[in-house]
């Protein structure tokens, strides 16, 4: 059995990293708060991966956010992917330079192929994540959003996803605008739009508040990963205590911190 994955998503915008609600952005803290109420030596136990978007309104300079992907890559020993404003491979190139191992991409995954086809010939298609926000259209129905959700795309969500399964992608982060920071859980309805037998791994996000969203989205087998960008809701110890719960109840989770590789063993706690 393949082993499922938790990921931390982390929202960063004009040197703070942020909240989201439906994507409207609330500012929270520098990287010396991140690093003060996150460890990322210990998180590096706690979680498989790690997601770091852009998610400045306007372009914002490249160097600032390799500056900070840089020192948070110091202590930080899981994979990372980084998107947000990637527009050509250049800028790719300087953000795997940086510490990044992925790249995430959102609006050049439809708008502009033959990047995605560059950006798969030189660092390999499981180098770049597709990155797709959906948002509800009517009470049946979805539309892709790009551009921070500001701008939908024409046709319908399900046919771009369709559109995924020939290009050169190596993981999809699905994203629900309308879940996005409510901590109500996720909408699995957007699963719904996949194809059938889709082959792209795929990173459920969007309205994850505790560990039993994570085991809610884990349990359906089109799910691959999951992921939560609230930055408070997992604070401190929050993000081990999230892995152990799911592990306890039998979620199948790569191990690697000794003082819980017996949990599957132990009766789960109430």
């Amino acid at each position: 059995m393949l082993k499922k994955r938790l990921v931390f998503t982390l929202l960063f915008n004009d040197g703070s990293f942020m909240l989201s609600r439906n994507f409207r952005l609330q500012r929270i803290g520098d990287l010396e708060w991140l690093q003060r109420n996150y460890v990322f030596s210990n998180i590096s136990e706690a979680i498989d991966e790690l997601i770091i978007l852009n998610v400045s309104r306007n372009e914002p300079p490249l160097n600032q956010f390799t500056d900070m992907l840089k020192q948070l890559t110091k202590t930080c020993f899981i994979p990372i992917a980084v998107g947000g404003w990637v527009r050509d491979a250049n800028q790719a190139h300087q953000l795997l330079r940086s510490g990044a191992d992925k790249v995430v991409l959102n609006a050049p995954i439809f708008g502009e192929p033959g990047l995605i086809e560059q950006l798969a010939l030189q660092f390999g298609r499981q180098c770049i994540v597709a990155s797709v926000d959906l948002a509800r259209s009517d009470p049946a129905g979805f539309e892709v959003r790009v551009d921070g959700g500001r701008r939908a795309l024409s046709g319908s969500a399900r046919e771009r996803l369709v559109e995924l399964q020939d290009k050169p992608i190596g993981d999809l982060y699905l994203n629900s605008v309308d879940r996005d920071g409510t901590g109500q859980g996720y909408d699995l309805e957007v699963l719904d739009l996949l194809p059938q037998d889709f082959g792209v791994p795929v990173i459920l996000a969007g309205g994850a508040g505790n560990a039993n969203h994570f085991e809610t989205g884990l349990l359906d087998d089109r799910v691959d990963a999951v992921s939560s960008a609230h930055l408070l809701n997992f604070v401190g110890d929050g993000l081990h205590k999230a892995r152990e719960n799911l592990i306890t109840r039998g979620i199948h989770l790569p191990i690697r911190d000794l003082d819980i590789r017996d949990l599957r063993a132990r009766p789960e706690v109430p």
